[in-house]
């Protein structure tokens, strides 16, 4: 007998106990008990009356027991789903815009929010439940600066937000149920959520690709699981279920509880039902009479859970699966389709009879109120490792509560791990003013995390097993930014003016007191950078009057308004009328004009190995007058440009000297 598995399924109005085996990959069941609470020692499967639990769990037992001839030690149980609570919030983090999201960077956004929920949950609680596992979580949504986007990975951006269900189970839940078995004499060797067990069997993980909802109706709760891409996504719970339509039935005849129960239990069994009111008054009627006097309180239930789904699925799921004694009322499928906007035939109750690698040898176990007990039992057999797992996090031994495949983000969610300490932090920025507009400079980013599972690099969601080892580097910060005013000024502006480089700054002020480009900024400084902006302020600027000469930039003739450009060449030139009438009031002076003009000056340079002589035209040659006096056509492109002077690259606007070595080819 020790191939046996006695599981509990502990609800608000009964106590199911179950024994199995494993036939290979088939689950037998061999024989069950159902006994019900003598009265509410549960509320809403949530234990109340330790004692009186405990006591029906050890009649079952011992029920069990004589049948068997043998005793029974052990047990699997389940946490209720309704014990489960849930949280919502936003979370958002800066990131590095140079740097691709990857699935670590969403990892630690989406963990950073379970701890948030958390905290908010342990806050707000009533009932001070203590400590909390999560059992499970759902993103809703993801943001990239500000905008909904399906999929933050591989993206870039300076902000990551998420909106995150995220559910719990109080410890003290757990309590409860162990001490109740403990009374009755038992051990547990297997602990799981009802959801989870139902699901086990109810939606064999083949079908999990698919987006379903499994919806379990009890007496007190409606228990909601969802699944998605291979693996069950969310849990949800809706504080209503059967016991909404008793009390309406109640109502609606003037019945006691436990007549309207046993009526509505049957609604789907007969055509015709007989019964008394409180007062003595009989009744004969037809199903449809009595369903009509509860079409509003069904709908109001269907339309509850289909909002519960919608909200922790996103939108409607493709199909919906339907457990529980509640969910055999009469029409209960169809006004459910009805409300999520499927067709009838996607929403469905799952019986017994349904489940695969499943095999009952007892009789009358038929139907879907014994889906949730039976997957407790299928589910302590096919799952063989612990209710809880023990791993360790930097040095600290803790427990994971083992409903689902664990990984190092749940381990570090239940240290308090601050998953802030996971991504490289940026150093302090430096906020400033540059001409009358707020500038910021931002700080270095710092190395990410580094996770070490028994001594191996890994990630947040590296799988778990029991002894692990985790250890967690902390992400370094960068350092602060640290910026001269030449830093912010980038490239000083150049220009080139009567044969000569001059920057395009007439001064630069920092707090009002002028300084040079390599002061260093410091916060909320004021800096004003007086710039010469056109021809009209150069030209004041080195006292030369524009209505006696003539300006001329690259080559051609402009007035006071023309903007200066980085790189131009600016030249001054009186008018000619001027020279004229100079010479004609001194004749003698024409010959020596001309001859002056003729002579020029010269410079030597050598170009892709030849030399050549350069006019200077009483100015400093500059870079690009070398093409005036070689064979290169620049303007038919056979690769990428390069210019060289002196080994260095160049630029158009470089002056030349005597002897410089000069390279100019395509790459």
């Amino acid at each position: 007998m020790d191939d046996l598995i006695f599981s509990l399924d502990i609800g608000t109005r009964n106590v199911v106990g179950m024994i199995g085996k494993m036939e290979g990959d088939t689950y037998r069941l061999i024989d069950y008990e159902i006994m019900e609470h003598p009265d509410r020692a549960m509320y809403d499967g949530q234990i109340h009356d330790i004692e009186k639990v405990s006591d029906i769990v050890g009649k079952v037992k011992s029920k069990l027991e004589d049948r068997l001839g043998t005793k029974l030690k052990y047990v699997s149980i389940a946490a209720a789903g309704r014990a489960l609570k849930t949280q919502k919030v936003f979370v958002e983090n800066e990131i590095n815009y140079s740097k691709e999201i990857n699935k670590s960077i969403i990892n630690s956004l989406e963990m950073e929010g379970i701890q948030l929920a958390q905290r908010e949950l342990e806050e707000t609680s009533e009932d001070n439940d203590g400590k909390y596992y999560c059992v499970g979580y759902t993103v809703v949504n993801y943001y990239l600066d500000g905008s909904t986007i399906g999929n933050l990975k591989g993206h870039r951006g300076n902000r990551i937000g998420a909106d995150i269900l995220a559910t719990f189970l109080p410890h003290v839940v757990v309590d409860s149920l162990y001490t109740v078995v403990h009374n009755a004499g038992l051990e547990v060797i297997s602990l799981t959520l009802e959801p989870i067990a139902a699901i086990n069997v109810a939606i064999p993980p083949k079908f999990r690709l698919l987006n379903l909802a499994l919806v379990d109706v009890g007496a007190g709760t409606s228990d909601i699981a969802i699944t998605k891409e291979g693996t069950i996504v969310s849990y949800a719970m809706v504080s209503v279920a059967g016991d909404e339509i008793t009390e309406a039935l109640s109502q609606a005849f003037l019945l006691d509880f436990n007549t309207a129960e046993k009526l509505k239990t049957e609604l789907n069994k007969k055509p015709r039902h007989s019964f008394k009111d409180v007062v003595g008054m009989s009744y004969e009627l037809e199903t449809g009479e009595i369903l009509s006097k509860l079409e509003n309180s069904i709908k109001e239930l269907t339309q509850k859970i289909s909002k519960k789904i919608k909200e922790y699925n996103g939108k409607t799921p493709s199909a919906v699966f339907c457990i529980g004694g509640g969910c055999q009322i009469p029409q209960f499928t169809d006004y459910l389709a009805e409300s999520l906007g499927l067709a009838k035939e996607r929403v469905v109750v799952r019986g017994t009879e349904m489940l695969e690698d499943v095999e009952i040898s007892c009789d009358n176990l038929t139907g879907p109120e014994y889906i949730t007990p039976i997957g407790i039992g299928y589910t302590a057999l096919k799952d063989k490792e612990q209710d809880f797992l023990k791993v360790t996090v930097n040095g600290k031994q803790i427990r994971l509560f083992n409903s689902r495949k664990l990984t190092v983000s749940d381990a570090l969610i239940l240290t308090g791990y601050n998953a802030r300490k996971l991504i490289a932090q940026k150093g302090k920025p430096v906020s400033f003013i540059l001409n009358g507009k707020r500038k910021v400079i931002y700080g270095e980013y710092g190395e990410s995390a580094k996770i070490y599972v028994n001594g191996r690099l890994a990630s947040l969601d590296t799988k778990l097993t029991g002894g692990d080892e985790i250890i967690v580097n902390p992400a370094t910060q960068g350092k602060d930014a640290k910026v001269h005013v030449k830093d912010i000024i980038k490239k000083e502006e150049k220009i080139v003016f009567q044969g000569k480089n001059i920057k395009l700054f007439n001064g630069i002020y920092v707090n009002g007191r002028k300084t040079d480009g390599d002061y260093e900024v410091h916060e909320n400084d004021e800096i004003h950078i007086d710039k010469i902006r056109d021809i009209k302020e150069l030209m004041f600027s080195y006292d030369i009057d524009l209505d006696i000469h003539k300006v001329f930039a690259n080559g051609k003739e402009v007035n006071g308004n023309y903007i200066l450009k980085d790189g131009d060449v600016i030249e001054v030139e009186k008018e000619k009328r001027e020279q004229q009438d100079h010479i004609k009031k001194n004749p003698g002076l024409e010959a020596v004009k001309i001859e002056e003009e003729n002579m020029g000056e010269y410079i030597e340079v050598q170009v892709n190995g030849k030399k050549v002589n350069i006019e200077k035209n009483n100015r400093d040659p500059i870079f690009v007058d070398i093409f005036n006096y070689i064979d290169f056509d620049i303007k038919k492109a056979k690769g990428i440009l390069e210019l060289r002077l002196n080994g260095e690259r160049a630029n158009y606007t470089d002056i030349l000297k005597q002897n410089d070595v000069i390279e100019i080819f395509w790459k």
